[in-house]
């Protein structure tokens, strides 16, 4: 694994290891998630990662041409392994990666992707903002407007990729393309939602959610 990652920090239940990662470029931390379910076997504790990421649009494998950016903004696109289509990631977006045994702890991906909405649901209400998940088109949605997004990939019952909360960020780059292969489709932030909490206070608060979703 890769070795400038920061020492993790454990909670005690369930088995998981917290890696806090601050701002970490998209291409290294992708090809670490890699290596680490590589590595993986049956012993290894799941990991959560918690960060942010320098400004980069992410392409999943079935990507279309259609999605991309209009413009040149001059932001990087990055053909991925996640499922869906393009989404942008930055910072004041608190993206956390799921490196979970899914085997071990009994999931599919269907029941995974709910939990992690639920994850994200619970942390908003806490908020006094109502969200709700959509089932054909998986993410955390404010009204008509995505707040979050989602996204997994899955190797020999291993999961790794994540969710990405808009907490206080840029959301311009998102009118570039089309959110998730969505043409005209809202985003939105806990910002222009009234709440002034900054990303690492939320990616924790999240962290805590996700833990209880996953018990």
């Amino acid at each position: 694994m890769n070795s400038d990652l920061p020492p993790p920090l454990e909670v005690s239940r369930p088995a998981a290891v917290i890696r806090e990662l601050d701002l970490a470029e998209y291409e290294p931390t992708w090809r670490a998630m890699q290596e680490f379910t590589a590595r993986r076997d049956a012993g290894t504790p799941d990991e959560l990662w918690v960060l942010q990421h320098p400004p980069v649009y992410t392409l999943g494998i079935a990507g279309r041409a259609e999605h991309l950016p209009r413009v040149d903004n001059g932001i990087p696109v990055v053909k991925i392994d996640r499922g869906g289509q393009i989404t942008y990631h930055g910072p004041g977006q608190v993206v956390i990666y799921l490196l979970l045994d899914m085997r071990r702890r009994g999931l599919t991906v269907r029941p995974l992707v709910r939990r992690m909405e639920q994850a994200v649901i619970d942390l908003l209400a806490g908020y006094g903002i109502v969200a709700q998940g959509r089932i054909a088109a998986p993410g955390v949605y404010v009204g008509e407007a995505k707040i979050a997004a989602l996204g997994l990939r899955i190797r020999n019952g291993c999961c790794y990729h994540g969710l990405a909360l808009n907490v206080d960020m840029d959301l311009s780059p998102f009118h570039a393309i089309n959110p998730c292969g969505y043409p005209g489709l809202e985003v939105t932030q806990m910002r222009d939602l009234g709440i002034g909490d900054t990303p690492e206070l939320v990616g924790a608060r999240l962290t805590q959610h996700l833990l209880r979703a996953l018990q």
